[in-house]
């Protein structure tokens, strides 16, 4: 059978002699890349779809051991019982041109059908040719995408004003995110920061940008690396040298967002169930319409940089059940800490948390903010004090499109210093990513309204204030400009 009778009777290709030429603004374009772009078939039985018992299967078969010009989807298919449109006809055969020896008269009439379809395929392969000669020319990395975002601050707090507690300070972090198989993904972040022993470093003064920096001014460290990669449909897997509790979650219990600026206003109101302790670990988690189970383990990064630990001791344990809906959520959690036994000073052996928290976002923006709350209890085991009772909560408010689409305006209020994991304030017990502040009872407030300046720039002036029983308040305000790239 010759050449332009197997084209006919080939179930792709029914749309050749269409009696109208069609112009460029009239081409189809959908699944002719996808098509073109499949490596040629050597064999008829490498499509799935096509048995022996079909009424085109040998014109395929010729087509295909004779000419080797056609091809078939990433699927393995052929699909040839679906109509076919113009540009992909051409596209078949111009695959076919490149191999046929003999120009023949239904060769011609084939050409000349489609001459304008096979000019426009031409150059857009030929432009399609010269952009991924640029790419391949420049790109980084076949397999990973660079973020980053850079953070400067500029404020102060104290007891009685700014005073001399004025200070600049910057964090900058780096993503490399590396996925293997288009579903699993590597993480690798380098992080670097000057916040130290600043005013915005430390205590419940803490920024949210200067929790769990690297330490030494402007050294640069690895912040993240773990693996995580999905087993069958509905469970994930995490796995890392260096992985934070969170990491291994499969929905965070909270929509007030986590750049933010207090420190404390980002354990959703739970801060020892959630204590985003960072270390070696490992966790999974189970999810299907919108429920889900999450677990891990963590090992405080204190344990890797001490020979006198283990994975055994200074460790957080977290199951999370939860409900992420399509504008709010919900989760239940717990968490088993294990702090350094032993001391001579007072400190946190270990402790059992609980958490309860939720959002609710409007489906609209407007003047119906979006909130978030969270409660947390905490039974800690306290050498030389014995079990102590911690609470923990907070409620945040957010208005996206505040006064001008893409800006936005957030509040929060909360316990400030009763139970918290990471950076420890003066007079505080600190352990295991734990720390109780002298049962000291405090309260905050931020206030803070984003301007978003561009897609990627972001400047933020805020206010707040922290009410300390039985000591002087601190109040403060800084401007944060966020650099996202």
């Amino acid at each position: 059978m010759k050449l332009f009778q197997q084209l006919l009777v080939a179930p792709a290709a029914l749309g050749l002699l269409a009696p109208v030429a069609a112009t460029a603004s009239e081409l189809n374009f959908d699944g002719v890349d996808q098509y073109a772009s499949q490596e040629q078939v050597t064999s008829i039985s490498q499509f799935s779809d096509v048995q022996p018992t079909d009424w085109a299967y040998q014109a395929l078969s010729n087509l295909i051991e004779r000419y080797g010009c056609v091809a078939g989807y990433p699927d393995g298919t052929y699909r040839g019982q679906r109509a076919m449109t113009r540009f992909e006809a051409a596209a078949l055969l111009n695959a076919c041109l490149d191999r046929v020896t003999e120009v023949t008269d239904e060769l011609k009439r084939l050409m000349a059908e489609f001459e304008k379809e096979l000019a426009i395929l031409k150059g857009r392969v030929d432009g399609l040719e010269a952009k991924v000669g640029e790419l391949e020319a420049n790109q980084f990395s076949t397999t990973t995408k660079l973020t980053g975002i850079a953070t400067m601050t500029l404020g102060g707090a104290g007891e009685t004003g700014f005073g001399d507690n004025v200070t600049a300070n910057y964090d900058v972090r780096l993503n490399f995110d590396t996925s293997f198989t288009g579903k699993d993904l590597l993480r690798t972040t380098l992080r670097a920061g000057n916040f130290g022993d600043s005013v915005f470093g430390n205590g419940n003064t803490a920024l949210e940008v200067a929790f769990q920096e690297e330490s030494g001014a402007d050294s640069v460290g690895i912040n993240r690396l773990f693996y995580q990669f999905p087993v069958g449909e509905s469970v994930t897997v995490t796995a890392g040298a260096k992985v934070r509790q969170d990491d291994m979650l499969a929905m965070w219990p909270s929509a007030y967002p986590a750049d933010t600026i207090l420190d404390l206003f980002t354990y959703a109101g739970a801060r020892a169930t959630y204590s985003l302790n960072l270390g070696a670990g490992v966790g999974l988690w189970y999810q299907k319409d919108g429920f889900s189970i999450s677990a891990n383990f963590v090992s405080n990064e204190n344990s890797a940089e001490d020979s006198t630990l283990g994975v055994g001791e200074d460790y957080t344990a977290t199951v999370q059940l939860g409900y992420a809906g399509e504008n709010w959520g919900a989760a239940f959690a717990y968490t088993y800490g294990d702090g350094l036994g032993g001391s001579p000073f007072n400190v946190v052996e270990d402790w059992n948390a609980i958490g309860l928290s939720a959002y609710w976002q409007p489906a609209d923006s407007g003047w119906v903010p979006g909130i978030s709350t969270g409660f947390g209890y905490t039974d800690a085991n306290v050498a030389g004090l014995g079990n102590q009772d911690v609470w923990s909560w907070m409620v945040g408010l957010q208005w996206t499109d505040m006064f001008v689409k893409g800006n936005a305006l957030g509040m929060a209020i909360g316990s400030a210093g009763q139970v918290g994991g990471g950076k420890c304030g003066t007079g505080a017990l600190c352990t295991g990513g734990l720390w109780l502040d002298d049962g000291q009872d405090t309260l905050a407030y931020e206030l803070w309204y984003k301007f978003q300046v561009t897609d990627n720039i972001s400047v933020t002036p805020a206010f707040f204030w922290i009410e300390n029983s039985g000591a002087s308040d601190t109040y403060g305000g800084l401007v944060k400009t966020t650099f996202k790239f």
